[in-house]
């Protein structure tokens, strides 16, 4: 099977992390994922909590409101970006800046236990590992998250730089 074509229809576990921090950023979220839970193919498993964070990268810019979802899918890796994207795009994404600023971010994290490696994309996500904003709130909702590097979501989490910027809001 490659990330192209999949054998069968049954759904593939999945993670996506998703950040927002231009305009309400819970409304940005709550409609990317409102959009994402219309998308033929995609059945939304679990949402994390809301978690207030401190922008990542060196561009000066407010804190994100950052989300995990885990999702089952009979989309391929590829079609699940595409769709991401396109939900970005719809709710006025603009890439002008690396790290920069975003009404939303789409990231795709896990699919399954697939690796893809392209220009386009790479499975498992290679950095959520060491990033709390990521760790924290997909831990809470599948803390045994294969990262691809034989550890979890929550045995990474254990080690992990930067927690105490990651706050939990109340929804």
């Amino acid at each position: 099977m490659t990330s192209e074509t999949k054998k069968d229809d049954a759904p593939t576990r999945s993670a996506l992390g998703l950040g927002s921090n231009l305009g309400d950023r819970k409304a940005n979220l709550d409609e990317a994922v409102r959009r994402l839970e219309q998308t033929e193919g995609v059945t939304l498993v679990s949402r994390s909590s809301n978690y207030q964070t401190p922008p990542w990268g060196p561009v000066p810019q407010d804190d994100y409101l950052n989300i995990c979802l885990v999702i089952d899918t009979i989309l391929t890796p590829h079609e699940l970006l595409s769709r991401c994207l396109e939900i970005e795009t719809e709710l006025g994404r603009v890439r002008d800046i690396r790290w920069g600023p975003r009404t939303i971010d789409m990231d795709v994290l896990i699919y399954g236990m697939e690796k893809v490696e392209d220009e386009d994309l790479e499975l498992p996500h290679p950095r959520m590992g060491d990033r709390a904003f990521v760790l924290i709130p997909l831990a809470e909702i599948w803390p045994d998250a294969p990262l691809g590097d034989g550890r979890t979501a929550a045995e990474a989490l254990e080690t992990c730089p930067d927690q105490e910027g990651v706050v939990k809001l109340e929804q």
